[in-house]
């Protein structure tokens, strides 16, 4: 198959599968990251962008040709979408492939938090087993539990089935009811986290979502709590998360996203009521492949067809005639 003309910039960092599909259909441009001052005047005929994290409106800008940007992951906090929504540039996201993985990972994490097994799996490791004795007790358990969850989209109502299946009562929060379902309706997240003891934040990474999960909430979920991130670390204030389990406000919870990532607070590391991860909810092969395939898919689709496979809602643009 030839090459077309259109060009797509890639700035900064992406799986390496979007750049060996990309090269098989368009002519790629690379730059380091997502400077607006790293674009060149050859590079004013870009049509598209294939991003995995921050896109700002200034690179837009200098863009003038530029039709739409797909983003590596089903969160987009990191394009500037309100700005490209108002310069008629489609944004698209990959929403369905990874939400099985998510929710795989969103369980996992709740275990491993509640039995600490990765700190019994470094007991083994490290010897102690057989020098020290047996692992002490995991002073939680998923056994009686009730769960609420802080978002109920694709990956939430993933995350509540397989819940089911263990036998816990589940309710939710959201900014409306989702008619049909057997789970309990809180109006509130105060209200849902005093519902509960267990709390897992599946919601996307926004101004409306900023620290919502803050010290009120978690004096609402209360001494047996636990709170499980596995949406973003901005929903989640991690200095009032820190004093929490510091003080036993809560007693426990499991990380997969952070503030400033890849920065990890030493306060946070050092707690013993904690699991963390490093944000690898849908770092698998099978799926980030998914991901990958389904960007390319999106500018291929936007070229040939006119319109993307999965849109943003911001951005529900069909193609202008060229």
């Amino acid at each position: 198959m030839s090459v077309n003309r259109t060009r797509v910039l890639v700035p900064g960092k992406i799986n390496q599968r979007v750049i060996d599909r990309l090269v098989g259909q368009f002519e790629v441009v690379r730059i380091e990251s997502a400077d607006p001052a790293l674009v060149t005047p050859d590079m004013q005929d870009v049509k598209a962008v294939a991003v995995a994290g921050r896109l700002p409106g200034a690179l837009m800008d200098v863009l003038p040709q530029l039709e739409i940007i797909a983003n590596f992951g089903v969160g987009y906090d990191g394009v500037e979408v309100t700005h490209a929504a108002a310069k008629g540039v489609a944004v698209s996201n990959t929403p369905d492939v990874l939400t099985e993985e998510v929710a795989d990972t969103a369980v996992g994490l709740l275990l491993n938090t509640l039995r600490q097994l990765p700190q019994a799996e470094q007991w083994l490791r490290q010897g102690r087993w057989s020098r020290e004795g047996a692992f002490s007790l995991s002073p939680l358990s998923l056994r009686g539990r009730s769960v609420g969850l802080y978002g109920l989209g694709r990956i939430g109502l993933s995350i509540a089935r397989r819940l089911e299946a263990f036998g816990v009562s589940i309710a939710y929060h959201t900014r409306s009811p989702r008619e049909g379902l057997p789970y309990a309706y809180h109006p509130t997240l105060v209200g849902l986290a005093a519902a509960v003891d267990t709390l897992i934040v599946i919601v996307p990474g926004t101004e409306a979502t900023r620290h919502t999960v803050n010290a009120e909430v978690l004096v609402a979920l209360g001494g047996n709590g636990v709170l499980i991130n596995v949406g973003r670390g901005s929903t989640v204030d991690e200095a009032a998360l820190i004093a929490a389990l510091q003080k036993g406000v809560i007693a426990g919870a499991g990380l997969d996203v952070f503030e400033n990532e890849p920065q990890v607070p030493d306060a946070l590391m050092a707690l013993p009521n904690v699991s963390l991860l490093p944000h690898v909810a849908s770092a698998s092969v099978v799926t980030r492949n998914a991901m990958a395939d389904l960007v390319v898919d999106n500018i291929a689709a936007w070229f040939a067809t006119g319109r993307a496979l999965t849109p943003v809602p911001e951005t529900p643009f069909s193609r202008r005639a060229i």
